[in-house]
């Protein structure tokens, strides 16, 4: 059997229902928005939203969806805050987890803002049992503080 490497590929006509229809564990739905909604807010912010569908061979094991070059509300109050760039949704297929499709697509991402310039990847996730954050924490991000909504924010510096 020859081993797949997954990919990243654009969501098209042909995939947008595979896309909305992938799931992931009933315990983690608290933590991630479904792809349906993350498509919808890609749909009205085309210039701001990158969704890619996490493939491995014709298979669709997961979604992801990255920023660039976006200021936030929440640096409004720090003057000449920088735009930020990184992950604003990922979301790995229940049966999927665990074989290395998360660090594939959030490493990607990270690839993707040093390709435009970037050299440092933000995520933010909401804190909780079972939620991303050890994950977040092993790929290199470090905590920098909460959001106003009560998410966590991390940072990874993408540098040489």
């Amino acid at each position: 059997m020859t081993a797949v490497s997954p990919r990243l590929e654009k969501v098209a006509p042909d995939t947008v229902l595979a896309a909305c229809r992938l799931e992931v564990a009933p315990e983690q739905e608290k933590f991630v928005a479904p792809v349906a909604q993350s498509l919808a807010e890609a749909y009205v912010h085309p210039d701001v939203a990158w969704p890619r569908l996490i493939r491995d061979g014709e298979r669709v094991v997961g979604f992801v969806m990255a920023f660039f070059d976006v200021p936030f509300d929440y640096d409004a109050q720090v003057p000449g805050a920088p735009p930020r760039s990184g992950l604003w949704r990922l979301a790995v297929a229940a049966g999927e987890q665990g074989r290395g499709y998360g660090r594939f697509a959030v490493e990607a991402v990270n690839e993707e803002i040093r390709r435009r310039g970037g050299a440092l990847s933000t995520v933010t996730w909401h804190p909780g049992e079972g939620g991303p954050e050890e994950f977040y924490l092993r790929l290199g991000y470090r905590k920098r503080g909460l959001t106003p909504d009560g998410e966590r924010l991390g940072e990874l510096n993408l540098g040489a």
